[in-house]
């Protein structure tokens, strides 16, 4: 039997690392209960059980060892390297140093004082012979690359470690680590990350992860090292989204392909196909390891050749092997406009479409650049398992905006979001009413954080739900610009103006939900985390005050100390039994 203990007290596999030997994989495995991540060890062709190796996160190997962070400091087995009064937030082990990005240890002041007290996390090096920590780059880095030869790093840096502005004007950057000359390869594409080394007859390049746009996802960008041009090799069909550095040859990239997820070699395309979600990668250039999950089983550790068939190397969640899950379904369906989406369908344990009509829970998806892949459907947010359990089908649409089809998919929703989202997501419902799947009297919407501002606009079109779960939503565009951590430009690319462009009336206005609380029937749980900065609690304030002002049945929930995901064992166990009792006595 399925319990909401069973979800969150469940372990997640995340940040595989292979040997520099191809024959370990080191991964981290994230608990729920008890609060702590862990380090295990598994053997690339399987002739081991994997091992739990220590506490800590983020394994890295060098040639000779294996790293970890731990308490916010450097580790190996043998307990911390060395002493560092501030939090380390990433390192790189080489042959003859190990670099890191750290803030200063000199204490944060108390009183905050906007202009003093930005705190840049600067690139430092840490001399295992000599003990020495010298620092590398005084400006603010959000990520480092190792050249395969260990003479060189790539750096990514902004100009102020605020995340809106900073993050708007990353700068990519070259640091000779011989003769400590550091050159500029200006700016580089907004959110730019995980720069990776490679090399050709031309000479090194090094290539990375940002978005051509706003508003649009991801694409890899190429610069060689020469000419320092940042050119985007990424088609416009193609959503990559993660990048690895091999030993030779070009890198290899993660590709979200519609419900299933590709590996390409940048510029050479797709070399192998993955049925279901994989979400981390890593390679020697002849070995790839991914977390992958599929329909039917929870995320693991695979490995296999990079052209081949993946095998399992870890067994994290062997607790829900013997649980009967509702049926999954890949749905393939035309927009109103004609516009190919897809999405999925889970029916309750043991039924079938025969069997319908059903309660219908539409769970949208969040970003709005993500997906649902045709994975494993269950975590501590409402899932598609947790409600088919209790009864319900549970319909997981993709509507343009998200990962999975392209850049032009993405993209379109730029300043209009909430309007073709919403028709494709009703189109879906639509056709699962006509194929008697889902009882029209008996509709349900759940989503989080921009699956919240979709639950709160559909809302306010239609009266058609009978009940909604908003979490962790956006309600109104002009109030985020102005008090989200992603800042004006950011949530204007989606809700098309910030507010100080003059009197009005404003773009945000019209895609803001709270302009339609007036015409909402629908009963809403709200729920919030009250430390939240990427959609601040005003917005579910604000929000909840119009419902009242309305009478609209409605409660609004906050959990304290949390942000924009939940991560209190309590809390989750709390939104999970609530949001099953919200759907059950309404649908």
């Amino acid at each position: 039997m399925l319990t909401a203990e069973l979800i969150v007290d469940s372990r997640v596999p995340s940040n595989p690392a292979l040997s520099p030997d191809g024959r370990w994989i080191a991964y981290q495995v994230s608990t729920i209960a008890k609060g702590v991540p862990e380090i295990w060890l598994a053997a690339v062709d399987g002739g081991e059980k994997p091992r739990k190796m220590a506490e800590g996160s983020s394994p890295r190997w060098s040639p000779d060892s294996l790293y970890f962070l731990h308490d916010g400091l450097i580790h190996t087995e043998d307990g911390p390297l060395f002493a560092w009064r501030s939090e380390i937030t990433a390192f790189l082990p080489m042959r003859e140093r190990i670099v890191f990005i750290a803030e200063d240890e000199t204490p944060a002041a108390e009183i905050r004082v906007w202009s003093e007290s930005l705190r840049p996390a600067r690139l430092r090096s840490f001399d295992p012979r000599t003990g020495e920590i010298t620092t590398l780059v005084e400006d603010h880095v959000v990520d480092v690359a190792r050249r395969q030869d260990d003479k060189a790093l790539a750096v990514v840096t902004w100009p102020t470690p605020e995340l809106d502005s900073g993050g708007l004007e990353p700068r990519l950057s070259l640091l000779d680590l011989e003769t400590g000359e550091r050159r500029d390869l200006g700016q580089a594409a907004f959110e730019a990350t995980s720069p990776v080394w490679w090399r050709d007859e031309g000479g090194w390049h090094v290539a990375y992860l940002g978005n051509p746009e706003v508003v649009g996802g991801r694409a890899v960008f190429d610069v060689p090292v020469e000419t320092g041009e940042h050119r985007n090799l990424t088609p416009e069909s193609a959503c990559p989204d993660k990048l690895a550095q091999v030993d030779s040859g070009a890198p290899l990239v993660l590709v979200a392909d519609g419900l299933d997820t590709a590996l390409h070699r940048l510029g050479d395309g797709e070399v192998s196909f993955w049925r279901g979600h994989a979400d981390a990668l890593a390679s020697n250039g002849e070995i790839a390891v991914t977390v992958l999950s599929t329909a039917y089983r929870p995320k693991d550790v695979h490995c296999g050749p990079i052209d081949g068939p993946l095998e399992q190397v870890s067994e994290t969640a062997p607790e829900f092997a013997g649980i009967s899950w509702g049926s999954q379904e890949r749905l393939s369906y035309k927009a109103s406009d004609g516009l190919a989406l897809d999405g999925l369908l889970v029916l309750p344990p043991g039924k079938t479409r025969a069997d319908g009509p059903f309660s219908l829970v539409t769970r949208v998806h969040g970003g709005p650049y993500d997906r649902h892949a045709d994975g494993f459907m269950l975590g501590w947010f409402p899932s598609a398992q947790w409600l088919a359990l209790a009864g319900h089908a549970v319909f997981l649409p993709n509507p343009r905006g998200g990962q999975g089809h392209g850049h032009e998919f993405a993209a379109s929703v730029a300043g209009r979001v909430g309007l073709e989202e919403w028709s494709d997501i009703e189109a879906g419902i639509d056709l699962l009413i006509a194929e008697g799947v889902a009882d029209p009297e008996r509709l349900g919407i759940a989503g989080g954080s921009h699956g919240g501002f979709m639950t709160a606009w559909a809302v306010g079109q239609t009266r058609r739900f009978k009940a909604a779960l908003m979490v962790a939503g956006i309600c109104d565009w002009g109030m985020l610009a102005a008090t989200g951590e992603l800042g004006p430009v950011v949530e204007a690319g989606h809700g098309g103006s910030i507010g100080w462009e003059g009197t009005g009336p404003h773009r945000h206005d019209r895609l803001s939900p709270i302009s339609y609380a007036s015409k909402i029937e629908t009963p809403v749980l709200i729920v919030h985390g009250a430390e939240d900065t990427n959609v601040p609690l005003s917005q579910a304030e604000f929000f909840h005050r119009a419902l009242r002002h309305f009478g609209v049945e409605h409660d609004l929930v906050v959990y304290p100390g949390e942000g924009h995901s939940l991560r209190g064992r309590d809390h989750q166990l709390d939104l999970l039994r609530r949001s099953r009792e919200w759907f059950a006595r309404l649908l």
